[in-house]
């Protein structure tokens, strides 16, 4: 065989060089077909979800939105968030150059996946917001060397953080906020020198202090360790963590001075270190002058307020309230060129306040109060016309408020309250077009009641002035006004008809002022009217009989006046709480309903009532004729025999009631005690006839539900019966005391009234008022949620966005007077659509108070050994840290917004997931809002205003309670929506509860002391 020569070698390079790009492009091939494999792959592991149909194998998967790819084709990175994904297959890492993968906001279970160890070329792993539970492995290490960013936020991790991971030498970014890890964190975390971000907010630590090794992170730029149970000192060398420019180590038990480390840091801009225990004073030398919010507030801080201050000309925001800080504020302060919102109350500061405050910066918040300050108030403080709140109560505050404030239009509250303030009002400050809360009461004002109010003011107090002349007739137009509070002025003249006109008044108090003539005989507008003091005035005449009409009136004080004749039996119909006509001229019997204990002190000094009750404390009304001092004595004896008769009769009768009831078997309590929170007009044998099965209307854990008869006028009472057994349940003994203890005392028209509990020695029972339209939740998810049996007959009814909005709001009210206006505030930790009664009018109202909590007072633990709700409205940090604030109340009332707009129920059935979650994705996903939206709201009116409410669901729904707003923010939004619907459409208000400002939507916190002063920050 003739052997064939070798081809030239330039041939073979010709050969080489024109096939190469074939054999590259074969290549290329593959590695496409290879990853796209992997890839569906992983599409059908995660069980095909809609959100990746465009996963097919005719596209090229580097056009897939989530994907990444170099530019050979090979996938470097992976963007699957809010994909219902369940799994973390170990295929992921087939990608070989897989450096990015990001599965945040999705529904994985299981412990850590440490499958993971496989992608050798990690850089980015985020893990946020999924299920996780466990600990994480000690050998963490084994992730990739190469990893800069890891993030395990918002998961259920529990146990230790392990000491491996500060082998991972390349980490930039370490975040694990919001989990439950109980044990610690290790010091070699300071091995991390290329860190920059440390993240470990709300994390339910052992308490531990911050170790030494952490000041070697020098690159270290953010560190966030709030409420993470951080005990002790702060340690030494802070200084040279040089690039700090964020820190918070807030909500913790830190303890010791504040370091003079942290006013060193040269690129500090955020300084968080509020509700600790930090005591001394504050560093005096400041040189970190890039500072722009600050916040030492809630400490036991002494000593003055630095002059260095003064030079953080970039400051904007300054915390320093619920301290013990003394001296004058530094002038230099109020000179501040960004100043935006400086909060220095509840202190011991005293001296003028600094004469430039608002002159130089866009000044907003002004808060001062509970100081020792003299002389006036700044008078440049709406000097930008961007101010908002004047906050200076309970000061020694002098001469008049600036004429200034006549001209602020951007002015929204104003509490200068318990000073020495004197003079008029600026004109301008009655009418400000934004004006909601003006509180002046404790100073020596003087002048006339405006003619005119602004519109949007709702809480009106003057009390304890030198306010004279008569109230206006344009009292009439002060459409806006809930509170009005004018007590002890030298106002004169007659209560005009006009006064009855605001639609809005829940609450009058004219006390002790020279008011005369008579009250007005028609009430026109008052049918919100809770509380009305007319009491210590110069008035006569009779009562009106209209009083009468008034639904919501709890509170009538009418005494020392001149009130003549009868008291109108149609006071009778009233539900009063409390009545006080003492000090008048009334004649005639009082009606029946007041003839109890709870009204003996009601009807003092009025010499011609009387009352057949011996224990009212008035004469008898036995009418006493000429004839009843001529009765015979045979008449006499006639009575006395049969008295006798009657009596032993009695006697032999209940000898053989008494031994027959010993011989039965034991079926019910021996004995009641009936505790009244209201005034009654039943007993506790009405109630308890009337416990049967005929008069059933719900049942549950804590026990059953009554609708009983109370009178013959048709009256219902709701009883629930908490338990009906030998043994007590603690739990339920528990839940008993709390609805007592906290429904007993509170009062408000949003919020379900206990009339009474009736106590047996085996059954204790709740008696509230009766809600005629039953449940929110029975209106948008029961299976006769079209039926309304408000007036007696059932008919077609569905609840429109009018109606919902007024439910929102009034359940808003409710949770706004428990948050804010009850001292100490009340958590519901329960708040959902079932516990949202309906009135026949679908006035809401907030029930069933068993888990509700006092709020904890300032040093005492803010935790529960026990996470009790409902799934579904349960806020995130509550489940998994059993961390107990307002801001678990505003979650679960997010969740209830969720359910109004889309008549949706707050769990879908599965266990992972719930309406806030769906709510998200749905949006998330671009899908159209009006798809998410009940079938009964569709209607394009208020369309504008249904994307405000599902906007604030969002809102309150957040993930992290720093995020959330307070009840009060969410009112004020609610309400704006309430006004801007058409006039046919409005419904009854309630008491709009004195909101403090909405917050900036860059804040940290939404800050409302418990003065209920506005914070800064």
């Amino acid at each position: 065989m003739t052997k064939i020569p070798p081809p030239p070698s330039h041939i073979l390079f010709t050969f080489l060089l024109l096939t190469l790009p074939f054999h590259v492009k074969t290549q290329n091939n593959t590695t496409l077909n290879q990853e796209q494999a992997i890839l569906l792959t992983l599409k059908q592991q995660w069980s095909n979800p809609a959100s990746l149909s465009h996963w097919t194998p005719s596209s090229d998967h580097c056009t897939w939105p989530e994907i990444t790819c170099t530019a050979t084709s090979s996938v470097t990175k992976l963007e699957l968030i809010n994909k219902t994904i369940a799994e973390i297959p170990p295929s992921i890492c087939r990608l070989e150059n897989l450096t990015h993968i990001d599965l945040q906001w999705n529904e994985i279970t299981g412990i850590f996946p440490t499958a993971l160890y496989n992608c050798t070329n990690l850089e980015y792993l985020d893990l946020s917001y999924n299920y996780f539970t466990g600990k994480l492995p000690d050998d963490i290490n084994l992730l990739s060397p190469h990893l800069r960013f890891l993030n395990l936020g918002v998961n259920n991790f529990t146990g230790d953080i392990p000491k491996s991971i500060g082998s991972l030498s390349s980490l930039v970014t370490l975040q694990l906020y919001t989990n439950l890890f109980n044990g610690s964190f290790p010091p070699e975390i300071g091995d991390l020198a290329n860190l920059e971000e440390l993240n470990f907010n709300y994390i339910p630590f052992a308490p531990q202090s911050i170790p030494s090794s952490f000041t070697r992170l020098k690159k270290l730029r953010n560190l966030w360790m709030t409420a993470t149970n951080l005990i002790g000192e702060l340690p030494d060398g802070i200084e040279n963590m040089s690039a700090l420019e964020s820190v918070d180590l807030s909500e913790n038990n830190l303890s010791g001075t504040i370091p003079d480390g942290f006013f060193l840091l040269k690129n500090l801009t955020i300084l968080f270190l509020y509700k600790n225990r930090f005591s001394g004073s504050i560093p005096k030398r400041v040189e970190a002058l890039n500072l722009q919010i600050l916040d030492l507030s809630d400490n036991t801080l002494n000593g003055t307020i630095p002059d260095d201050f003064g030079k953080l000309t970039n400051l904007t925001g300054l915390a320093l309230y619920f301290n013990q800080l003394s001296g004058k504020v530094p002038i230099s302060l109020g000179r501040l060129p960004k100043l935006v919102n400086i909060g220095i109350f509840n202190n011991n500061l005293s001296g003028e306040l600094p004469p430039d405050f608002g002159r130089y910066s866009m000044l907003e918040r002004f808060q001062v109060s509970s100081n020792q300050f003299t002389g006036e108030v700044p008078k440049y403080l709406c000097a930008n016309k961007v101010f908002t709140g004047l906050i200076v109560f309970q000061n020694k505050l002098t001469g008049e408020l600036p004429n200034s404030l006549g001209d602020c239009s951007s002015l929204e509250v104003v509490r200068a309250y318990d000073n020495k303030f004197s003079g008029k009002i600026p004109d301008g400050l009655w009418t400000s077009t934004n004006l909601t809360t003006l509180m002046l009461s404790n100073n020596s004002f003087s002048g006339e009641l405006p003619n005119e109010l602004g519109s949007r003011l709702s809480l009106l107090e003057l009390t304890n002035n030198q306010f004279s002349g008569p109230i206006p007739t344009g009292v009439s137009s002060w459409n806006g006004l809930t509170v009005f509070r004018a007590s002890n002025n030298l106002l004169s003249g007659v209560i005009p008809q006009e006064l009855t006109a605001p639609p809005l008044l829940t609450t009058v108090l004219l006390d002790g002022n020279r008011f005369s003539g008579h009250l007005p005989s028609a009430i026109v507008s008052w049918k919100l009217l809770t509380t009305l003091n007319l009491s210590r005035n110069q008035l006569s005449g009779e009562i009106p009989a209209s009083f009468g009409l008034l639904p919501d009136l709890l509170y009538l004080d009418l005494s020392e006046n001149g009130f003549f004749g009868q008291i109108p039996l149609e006071l009778g119909n009233l539900r009063l709480s409390s009545l006080n006509l003492s000090s008048n001229r009334l004649t005639g019997r009082i009606p029946s309903e007041f003839e109890n204990g709870a009204f003996n002190r009601s009807f003092l000094n009025n010499l011609g009532l009387c009352s057949n009750i011996p224990s009212v404390g008035l004469s008898n009304c036995r009418i006493k004729t000429t004839k009843s001092n001529k009765l015979s004595s045979q008449f006499i004896a006639v009575v006395s025999s049969i008295a006798a008769v009657a009596f032993l009769a009695a006697f032999l009768y209940t000898i053989y009631v008494c031994r027959s009831y010993r011989n039965k078997k034991k079926v019910s309590d021996s004995t009641w005690k009936l505790t009244s929170f209201q005034r009654l007009n039943f007993t506790e044998a009405n109630i308890l006839s009337r416990l049967t099965d005929d008069n059933l209307i719900g049942s549950g854990g804590s026990g059953r539900v009554y609708r009983v008869p109370i009178n013959r006028s048709g009256e219902y009472a709701a009883v629930k019966k908490i338990w009906d057994n030998v043994k007590f349940d603690q739990k339920l003994e528990k839940e008993f005391i709390s609805e007592v203890s906290i429904l007993g005392t509170i009062r408000h028209s949003n919020i379900v009234k206990l009339l009474c509990c009736i106590s047996g020695e085996n059954t204790k029972l709740l008696v509230y008022e009766y809600m005629e339209n039953h449940s929110l939740d029975r209106w948008l998810h029961g299976k006769k949620r079209q039926l309304s049996i408000s007036s007696g007959s059932v008919r077609h009814m569905v609840l429109d966005w009018p109606k919902r909005l007024h439910i929102a709001i009034g359940a808003a009210h409710g949770l706004c007077y428990m948050h804010h206006h009850c001292s100490p505030s009340i958590i519901h930790r329960d708040v959902k659509s079932s516990n949202i009664l309906l009135d026949s009018d679908f006035n809401a109202k907030i029930a069933d108070f068993g888990l509700a909590r006092i709020l904890i007072k300032k040093g005492e633990p803010n935790t529960i050994s026990v996470v009790a709700g409902s799934f579904g409205y349960m806020a995130p940090e509550y489940a998994q840290t059993r961390r107990v604030s307002e801001k678990i109340d505003v979650y679960s009332f997010g969740v209830v917004l969720l359910e109004l707009i889309t008549g949706r129920e707050a769990h879908s059935g599965d266990e992972n997931s719930s309406l806030a979650d769906w709510a998200w994705r749905h949006v998330q996903q671009g899908k159209p809002i009006i798809d998410a939206l009940d079938e009964d709201i569709k209607e394009p009116t208020y369309f504008e205003d249904i994307n405000t409410v599902l906007k604030l669901g969002f809102i309150c729904t957040s993930k992290f309670p720093s995020s959330r707003p307070a009840m009060t923010d969410v009112l004020q939004i609610l309400l704006r929506c309430s006004q801007r619907l058409p006039l046919a459409d409005k419904t009854n208000r309630n008491e709009y509860d004195a909101a403090p400002l909405l917050l900036n939507s860059n804040s940290k916190r939404s800050f409302e002391s418990d003065d209920g002063s506005l914070s800064p920050v």
